[in-house]
């Protein structure tokens, strides 16, 4: 069973090692470790290890959010979440029975999330870590482009446009192309973007002034920009309420 270590303390990387070669088991092989979950993503994806074992807590991206983005590869990997936190908040992770190491980890409980991993199927490890993310917002959105996997934080995202089948994503980093509905990604987002008809969805904080043209229509100006973008009548008032508490 091949695994990847995810952890931003590397103390807690060097342990998990030692761990697992105290399990004494010649059929584990650790593929890879990462100190941060974006960085671990593409990595993940070639490597296709059979479990990754994953810290919660982690800047830029957590475990949580990590966990969400891998249940859409093509051939996710079983989850196991390390974490301090007490057995108490563990509770929701063991009821969607993706398993947890409590730390600091013990080599019998390691021995046991690993046989539980190693009967996950693909298609349950991607059904249960999707819905442990579904509640908590992403702080990346992540596409294939040319093959490849690419992060883009929420942060830079300046407006995202539904087209045909898909949501192109204009950022201050380049376009990309997500597989999702503009609906969903409202409803995630609820408070960082705001429609502005049904196709758009603009930041929030990029609204700089909502003007009515010649032929008496709204359109909004966003920062960073050189265009202008059409506001419905029925998106109107929301958008007005999105700029006055800039």
């Amino acid at each position: 069973m091949n695994l990847y270590i995810v952890d931003d303390e590397f103390a807690a990387r060097l342990r998990m090692r030692t761990l697992i070669r105290e399990l004494d088991d010649r059929s584990l092989q650790i593929l890879g470790e990462a100190d941060r979950g974006d960085q671990a993503l593409a990595e993940i994806e070639r490597l296709k290890p059979d479990v990754v074992l994953v810290d919660i807590s982690m800047p830029v991206m957590d475990g949580l959010e990590l966990a969400r983005h891998l249940s859409g590869l093509e051939v996710p990997p079983a989850v196991v979440f390390v974490t301090a936190y007490d057995e108490f908040a563990l509770a929701a992770f063991e009821a969607k029975a993706i398993d947890y190491v409590l730390k600091p980890v013990r080599v019998d409980r390691l021995r046991q999330a690993l046989d539980k991993a190693a009967r996950f199927s693909p298609e349950r490890a991607r059904e249960l870590t999707a819905a442990i993310g579904k509640p908590r917002s992403r702080s990346h959105l992540c596409a294939r482009v040319r093959g490849n996997l690419k992060l883009v934080p929420v942060r830079d995202v300046v407006y995202l446009m539904a087209e045909d089948k898909y949501v192109a994503v204009y950022s201050d980093h380049g376009e990309i192309l997500l597989d999702e509905s503009l609906k969903n990604l409202e409803a995630e987002f609820e408070g960082i973007f705001v429609r502005l008809h049904r196709n758009c969805l603009v930041a929030a904080d990029r609204l700089t002034a909502i003007e009515k043209s010649a032929e008496g229509d709204y359109v909004a100006r966003v920062r960073g920009v050189d265009r202008t973008f059409e506001i419905s009548r029925r998106c109107l008032a929301s958008v007005r309420a999105a700029a006055r508490q800039l």
